[in-house]
């Protein structure tokens, strides 16, 4: 895992939760790349939260996951009881496999604004998947920012959309954002600042938009697997992003929408 997968997957979270925080153990943030987790603590993308109520029982190789009980009297000692085994009772659990760490919409918010030097409106719309980020200036026009949550994270200006995913870097030790494309973005926009995400009537053209567009990928896939058998999916992927029918997609993306 690179560590732009590792915030994509963490990002994706968010997404499909809404906006809504999402946590993750210290022993998952183990398994992920260390300069990201580095990274992630440093620009607060995650951030400590309460201790978990439940852990991964380290009695037995059979690791179920068991509800945190807490010895009274002051003390901090935590432990599992195991009700699965005779020869087991109680097991102790350090309190490392308890810290948690958050991500939301907000903290993705605040990281965007930071990224792109902007003085962070935070305010949440009439609409509550949608987040105000700042203004945005490019060449031409400046425009509000806004990110999107429903089912995924999409970076909004007007009528414009591009998912966040598609425009996060990482060098140096820092996650970046794509600051030009954002501009792009601007300047394609009206000249009209709305505020507000695109009508109901407008989300869904865009979305049988996208469900075409992936549908076409899905074609030419199957049509590269039946020409060029035995290439793994990101060659596949690596070529259609090379035709007109990617639109600008990163092979990443198509990757993982090019099968049904």
């Amino acid at each position: 895992m690179k560590p732009v997968d590792a915030l994509i997957e963490l990002l994706d979270r968010v997404g499909a939760n809404q906006g809504v925080a999402v946590l993750v153990t210290d022993d998952e943030l183990r398994q992920w790349p260390s300069e990201a987790v580095r990274a992630m603590k440093s620009q607060k993308l995650v951030t400590r939260t309460r201790p978990a109520t439940s852990a991964i029982c380290p009695g037995c190789e059979h690791q179920c996951v068991m509800p945190v009980h807490t010895s009274p009297a002051g003390s901090k000692a935590s432990f599992i009881v195991c009700d699965k085994r005779s020869d087991v009772n109680r097991v102790p659990v350090s309190g490392s496999r308890m810290i948690q760490w958050q991500c939301n919409a907000d903290l993705v918010c605040r990281f965007i604004a930071a990224s792109l030097g902007l003085r962070r409106s935070g305010s949440q719309t009439a609409h509550a998947d949608l987040w105000e980020i700042g203004i945005v200036t490019g060449d031409k026009r400046s425009q509000m920012l806004c990110l999107q949550a429903d089912g995924g994270l999409t970076l909004v200006v007007c009528g414009n959309r591009v998912p966040l995913a598609e425009l996060i870097a990482f060098c140096d030790g820092q996650y970046s954002l794509d600051g030009a494309m954002i501009r792009r973005m601007v300047d394609a926009a009206t000249t009209a600042d709305n505020r507000y995400t695109p009508s109901q009537v407008k989300r869904e053209a865009r979305k049988i938009e996208t469900q075409a567009l992936h549908a076409s990928w899905q074609k030419k896939y199957r049509e590269l697997k039946r020409s060029k058998p035995g290439k793994i999916d990101r060659w596949y992927a690596n070529q259609i992003a090379k035709m007109d029918i990617a639109h600008n997609r990163k092979a990443e993306t198509i990757r993982k929408n090019m099968k049904k």
